[in-house]
């Protein structure tokens, strides 16, 4: 996914020429530090848009591409032991690596669009994408092993650290709610449960003095009778 700039500005001649850079493959830069960077500006909004789709949707169910099954096959068929959740950076970059993967990568040349697209990749799964846990891979090494991550688990503990946090906030907002409404509540049931009995006093002591006045009354009529 490219960045799109949100301002209308004149292009100068430097960023003509970085355009024209990153329109070119990766590998024609070999390590080129300041291409590197200037790629990982470009990769950026992707990686962005990529960690909030597995914090928000569980990564087991996600389909990064059209033949994520053949990008997962052939990647567990080359690389059967490579470690995924924690990468070290020698298994992608070193030379020995790069022979590995450099097969595998055009395998998918014309499947998979951009498939040399430069792209940040966290070395470690279950945490973002900061400086020190971002390498920059092509975009089909990124796909095999992101889908390969997803499929075998390591992924979730971004999604369920994101959702446990979420839920936490909820938990909280409505046990704090409950509070402010139990509270209420009880006062109210309090003050209802006053007056109630202040309204049965009242009967009982009206009632009372009805009683009495009707009894007072049957004794002066039992006199006059008399």
């Amino acid at each position: 996914m490219e960045a799109v700039s949100e301002l209308n500005e004149p292009v100068s001649g430097e960023l003509v020429s970085v355009a024209h850079a990153l329109s070119l493959p990766a590998e024609s830069y070999g390590n080129d530090p300041d291409i590197e960077m200037a790629w990982a500006m470009r990769a950026m909004q992707h990686a962005e848009v990529y960690y909030k789709l597995i914090s928000s949707v569980d990564p087991q169910f996600l389909k990064l591409t059209k033949v994520d099954d053949q990008i997962y096959s052939e990647f567990r068929k080359s690389f059967e032991k490579l470690k995924i959740d924690v990468l070290d950076p020698e298994e992608l970059k070193s030379e020995t690596a790069k022979e590995m993967w450099r097969p595998f990568c055009l395998k998918f040349e014309g499947l998979v669009e951009d498939f040399n697209y430069g792209t940040l990749l966290r070395l470690d799964c279950s945490k973002g994408y900061t400086e020190e846990n971002t390498i920059f891979a092509p975009r089909i090494q990124f796909f095999a092993i992101e889908i390969a991550r997803n499929r075998e688990g390591y992924n979730t503990a971004v999604y369920n650290v994101q959702n446990k946090g979420e839920k936490g906030v909820g938990n909280r907002d409505k046990r704090e709610k409950e509070a402010c409404s139990g509270g209420k509540g009880k006062k109210e049931a309090g003050s209802e449960e006053k007056e109630k009995e202040a309204d049965s006093r009242e009967q009982v002591d009206n009632g009372a003095i009805d009683s009495e006045g009707e009894k007072e009354n049957a004794d002066k009529e039992g006199e006059k009778n008399q």
